[in-house]
C-alpha cells in the first residue's frame, strides 16, 4: 500500500512539473520587458542600462524559479550577464497582479563590443528540470560617441625672472656743502671726492634720464631770509653738471637728461633728520629743541625759540652747516645685453663655446624665449638646469618636451623625461605651471583621473594664460569621467583651439544641448577647416536634433578630409535613423 501511494506522489509530482514549465514558457510570451538606453551607450569606459518590465499575471508559480537571463551578443561571441531569478514567494501579488521587474547592468567596454545585440531569454525551472524562452533581442548597442573626446594638452613655461624692459638705477652723490647765506659751488667742493664721484659719472656717458637736485637751507634768518637761496643752490649745481657735460661732448645727449630742481623752504624735515643722529647734546636736549619745531608756530617765532634753548649753539655749529647743502641724485638706466647679445651667448653656452656663467641665470632663462626654435630652447633650458637649484628651469625643461610631443606625437619617448623633470621642479616648489604640465603628462599616458587631480591643483592661483590652458586639459578629463556639465564650463573658458572648441561641443552634445553643440563644432572648423572629427561631431549633433540635411553635409565634409570615417559612419547607431536613405549611402560612397 506504502509503495502505491509513493508511486502516486511521484507520478503527481512528475505531471505537475510536466504541466507547469511549459506552461510559465508559454505565459512568458506574453511578457513586456524594455531595456533603457536603447540603443545602449559607453560613457566612462562602461556600459550601462536598465531592464525594466511586467511579467503575466500568475507566470511564476509557486515552488518554481522563473528567471531572466541577460546577454551581450557581439558577432560570435557574448557576454553573459547577471541573472536574475523570480520566486512566486517573493512576489506575493503575483497571482493576481502582473509582477513589476527591474535590474541594473553594466559591463566595461571593449572596441569589439561596439556592434552586438542584448538578449534576454527565459528559463523556467523546478529542481532539476528546466524549460526555455526562446531568446530575444531588446536592444542594439552601442553609440560611442562619448569616444569621440580628443585629448587637450597644455605646456606652461614658468616667468622667466628677467626684466628686459628698461630699467632705472638710482646713482646719489654726496651732497655738496655751500657758505653761510651764499649759493656759491666753491672749488673745494668740486675737488673733493664727491665733485669727483659726479665728474666720473658724467664722463662715463652713463645713459640718464633725470638729474634731481634739492637745494635746503639752514633755519637761522641769514639763511632764511633769502627765500631764493636753496633754488640758488640746486642751480648751482645744475650749472656744473651742464659745464661738464659740455667739456666730455654730450652734443645732442645733453637734450636727453632732464633736471628737477627742487628748492626746500621754510622746512624742518631735514633739520629733523639731522637732529636724530647727532649725539653733540644730551636726549632731554634734542627733545626740547624737537618740541619747538612740533609746535605749530610760525617758522620765524620757532627759530626764536631755539636760540633760547641749552644745545642750540652746538647745534648751530655741528648741525647747520650741513643743511645748506644740495642734494643730487641721478637716475641712470641700467646697462644691459642686447636680446641678439642674449641669443647668440646663450647659444654657445649650449655648444660650449662660452662657458655656463656667460649669462645669468635669468638672462639664460629669459634668452629661451627669444628662439622660435624648438630644440634650441630645450637645450638653453636643459644648460638653466645646472645653473643651481631652480625649480623653473626644471619646469620649463619639462615644458619645452611636452610641446615637442603636442607637435609631433610620434616623440612619445620624451613624456617619460618630461616627467622626470616636472617631478624634480615640484619638489622644489608644486607651483600651477608644474601642475598643469603634469596635467598634460598624465592625460599623454592615459590617466585622466590623474590629469585631473593636478589640473584642479593647477588652477589654485593660476595666472590667466595658464588657467585658460588648464581648463581644456580638465575639460576633456571631465568627458572622460561622463561629468558632461562640468566640462561644458571647463571648455568654455579654455584657450581658443579647435581641439577645445570640439570638446566643447561634444560636452554640449553630450549633455544633450544640441543646439549649441552644432554652434561650437562649427566654430572649431572655422579654426581649423581640416578638422575632420568636428565635421563629424557635427553630423551627429545634427542627428540628434532630426536635420537628415546637415548629417549629410557633415559627413560628406568628414569624409572627404579623413576617409577611415566613412566606416564608422556607415556602423555608428547615432544614424541608424538615417542610414538606409539614399542621400546618406551616397554621401559615403
Amino acid at each position: 500500500m506504502r509503495k502505491l501511494i509513493y508511486s502516486l506522489l511521484i507520478i503527481g509530482t512528475l505531471t505537475f512539473t510536466g504541466c507547469t514549465l511549459p506552461q510559465m514558457i508559454k505565459m512568458a510570451k506574453e511578457q513586456k520587458l524594455e531595456i533603457k538606453p536603447n540603443p545602449l551607450e559607453v560613457h566612462k569606459d562602461t556600459v550601462n542600462f536598465d531592464m525594466s518590465g511586467n511579467l503575466p499575471v500568475k507566470l511564476l508559480k509557486k515552488g518554481t524559479v522563473y528567471t531572466l537571463n541577460t546577454f551581450y551578443k557581439y558577432g560570435d561571441n557574448e557576454l553573459a550577464l547577471p541573472a536574475l531569478p523570480l520566486k512566486a514567494e517573493d512576489y506575493p501579488n503575483s497571482a493576481k497582479e502582473e509582477t513589476k521587474v527591474t535590474k541594473a547592468f553594466m559591463f566595461p567596454y571593449k572596441d569589439a563590443y561596439k556592434t552586438g545585440t542584448v538578449e534576454i531569454q527565459g528559463v523556467a525551472s523546478k529542481g532539476t528540470k528546466s524549460k526555455t524562452t526562446p531568446r530575444m533581442p531588446y536592444a542594439t548597442g552601442i553609440i560611442t560617441t562619448s569616444k569621440l573626446v580628443q585629448n587637450s594638452y597644455y605646456a606652461a613655461f614658468a616667468a622667466h625672472g628677467y626684466n628686459n624692459q628698461e630699467e632705472l638705477i638710482p646713482v646719489i652723490i654726496p651732497d655738496f656743502i655751500f657758505e653761510r647765506g651764499k649759493s656759491v659751488l666753491r672749488t673745494s667742493e668740486t675737488k673733493a671726492e664727491k665733485g669727483k664721484q659726479l665728474d666720473a659719472f658724467i664722463a662715463s656717458k652713463n645713459v640718464t634720464r633725470t638729474v634731481t637736485i634739492t637745494g635746503t637751507h639752514s633755519p637761522e634768518g641769514l639763511e632764511r631770509i633769502n627765500s631764493k637761496l636753496s633754488e640758488e643752490r640746486a642751480a648751482a649745481i645744475e650749472k656744473f653738471y651742464r659745464a661738464q657735460m659740455k667739456k666730455y661732448d654730450y652734443q645732442g645727449a645733453a637734450a636727453d637728461v632732464k633736471f628737477i630742481l627742487k628748492p626746500i623752504v621754510d622746512d624742518w624735515s631735514e633739520f629733523k633728520t639731522a637732529l636724530a643722529a647727532y649725539n653733540g647734546i644730551s636726549a632731554d636736549e634734542k627733545t626740547a629743541l624737537l618740541n619747538v619745531v612740533n609746535n605749530g608756530a610760525t617758522f620765524e617765532e620757532q627759530e626764536k625759540q631755539l636760540k633760547k634753548l641749552a644745545g642750540y649753539n652746538k647745534v648751530f655749529k655741528d648741525v647747520y652747516p650741513s643743511l645748506r647743502a644740495a642734494k643730487t641724485e641721478i637716475l641712470t638706466i641700467k646697462a644691459k645685453k642686447t636680446d641678439a647679445e642674449m641669443s647668440v651667448l646663450a647659444k654657445q653656452i649650449t655648444t660650449g663655446q662660452a662657458g655656463i656663467d656667460t649669462l645669468s641665470f635669468e638672462e639664460l632663462m629669459y634668452a629661451a624665449t627669444l628662439t622660435p626654435s624648438l630644440e634650441e630652447k630645450t637645450a638653453i633650458y636643459e644648460a638653466a638646469t645646472k645653473k643651481g637649484s631652480n625649480w623653473n628651469a626644471h619646469n620649463n625643461l619639462g615644458a619645452a618636451y611636452l610641446r615637442a610631443v603636442i607637435e609631433n606625437p610620434a616623440k612619445t619617448d620624451l613624456i617619460d623625461k618630461a616627467a622626470t623633470q616636472l617631478e624634480i621642479a615640484a619638489k622644489m616648489n608644486p607651483s600651477s605651471e608644474v601642475h598643469a604640465n603634469l596635467a598634460s603628462v598624465a592625460l599623454m599616458k592615459g590617466n585622466p583621473y590623474k590629469s585631473y587631480s593636478h589640473a584642479r591643483a593647477a588652477l589654485n592661483g593660476a595666472n590667466n594664460d595658464v588657467t585658460r590652458g588648464v581648463n581644456g586639459v580638465k575639460g576633456a578629463c571631465e568627458i572622460y569621467m561622463a561629468n558632461y556639465g562640468a566640462a561644458v564650463t571647463s571648455t568654455s573658458s579654455s584657450s581658443d583651439n579647435h581641439v577645445n572648441l570640439f570638446n566643447k561641443g561634444l560636452a554640449q552634445l553630450l549633455n544633450k544641448d544640441f543646439s549649441n553643440a552644432s554652434s561650437s563644432f562649427a566654430e572649431a572648423t572655422r579654426k581649423n577647416s581640416n578638422y575632420a572629427i568636428a565635421y563629424y561631431g557635427a553630423a551627429v549633433a545634427a542627428a540628434k536634433s532630426g536635420s537628415g540635411d546637415a548629417v549629410v553635409s557633415n559627413l560628406v565634409n568628414a569624409v572627404k578630409i579623413d576617409p577611415s570615417l566613412k566606416e564608422k559612419a556607415l556602423t555608428d547607431l547615432e544614424f541608424a535613423k538615417f542610414n538606409t536613405t539614399d542621400a546618406f549611402r551616397n554621401a559615403l560612397k
